[in-house]
């Protein structure tokens, strides 16, 4: 695709996306109240995945924003390792003033039900965290190689059925892609079986190939791919369409019920800050997720603004936790 057709994509989905939320009033920031002499030193941001992925670049676009408004450094920190639960119980045992913060994605809330005791999971999402804002929601895609020659979900099923097609490409055991592959594989009545990768790239790497036929993934990771042809989205795990592709159906519209699978991305810190604190940090965050070059930035990884306050994200954090823990359990998922 040409340059200057991308541009314009993105200008369309930018407004598409900024339409939605504001008409959605998900951005419900009204202006940032500052807490009494904070911060008063540098912010530091974990991010418990390596960097470059879509939790640090967003990490970082509100890290260089934030420092701006707060007039003090924002730096962002990668502790990596154990599917994200050392940097996330990092900030767990952190000190709770509002100088350590967590970015993270919904994997916060399900990794420690995945990992094999004594893996590195030393935190419980919704006992060890004070929820500060939900940055971002990103849907996930059923995508198929185009050369297959699947256009529809119907002609997937078909395909299974008749056991032409048996596997997806997931990032890894235990990922919400793969969550997304058993409650699919139920709902349709097949056995598409999971091959799991160490990550997003090379699972896509594979379905570019041909090695397999199908994966399931947020838009930002294919979206070079869908434009230039060689992968193809034909359904979505949301309750609704996608801005990002807004004439793939949902998996609901087309009869597959309780197959809703998300991501979302967070700002968290330790259990026990102090309210205003929070209220500032809420506050500046709504405001950045309403500038234009920021929804802009977001929508090139697939990924909507969201906002709102910390009560909304405490709930969201409850109710994937309990919802995640029965799908664990029904399933036997565990992760390498």
């Amino acid at each position: 695709m040409k340059q200057s057709t991308t541009r314009k994509l993105f200008a369309a989905v930018t407004a598409a996306v900024t339409a939605a939320v504001t008409a959605a009033g998900a951005l419900l920031g009204t202006g940032a109240a500052q807490a009494q002499g904070y911060p008063s030193k540098p912010i530091t941001i974990v991010v418990a995945y390596p960097a470059g992925g879509d939790t640090d670049v967003l990490a970082r676009m509100i890290a260089e924003k934030l420092a701006i408004r707060l007039n003090q450094s924002v730096v962002v920190e990668n502790r990596t390792g154990a599917a994200g639960t050392i940097g996330s119980a990092y900030v767990a045992k952190a000190q709770p003033d509002g100088y350590t913060l967590l970015a993270a994605p919904n994997t916060v809330a399900l990794a420690p039900l995945v990992l094999k005791p004594g893996s590195g999971a030393a935190y419980d999402v919704q006992r060890d965290f004070t929820p500060v804002i939900q940055t971002g929601s990103q849907s996930l895609f059923v995508v198929v190689n185009k050369s297959t020659g699947i256009s529809k979900m119907s002609d997937l099923v078909a395909r299974a059925r008749a056991g032409t097609v048996q596997t997806y490409a997931s990032p890894g055991n235990g990922s919400p892609m793969h969550i997304l592959g058993e409650l699919f594989n139920k709902a349709a009545g097949v056995r598409i079986a999971q091959v799991p990768y160490r990550g997003t790239a090379p699972a896509v790497v594979d379905v570019l190939g041909g090695q397999v036929p199908m994966t399931y993934s947020t838009y930002g990771a294919v979206f070079q791919y869908v434009t230039n042809g060689r992968l193809l989205p034909i359904a979505v795990a949301d309750p609704k369409r996608s801005p990002f592709a807004p004439n793939v159906p949902t998996l609901a519209e087309l009869g597959y019920k309780d197959v809703e699978v998300g991501a979302w991305q967070a700002i968290l810190g330790p259990k026990g800050m102090p309210a205003d604190v929070v209220r500032t940090l809420n506050g500046h965050i709504n405001e950045i997720l309403k500038m234009p070059d920021i929804i802009e930035k977001m929508a090139t990884f697939g990924i909507s603004p969201v906002g709102g306050d910390a009560t909304h994200l405490g709930k969201l954090i409850a109710a994937d936790a309990n919802r995640y823990a029965r799908i664990v359990k029904e399933f036997g998922i565990q992760a390498d």
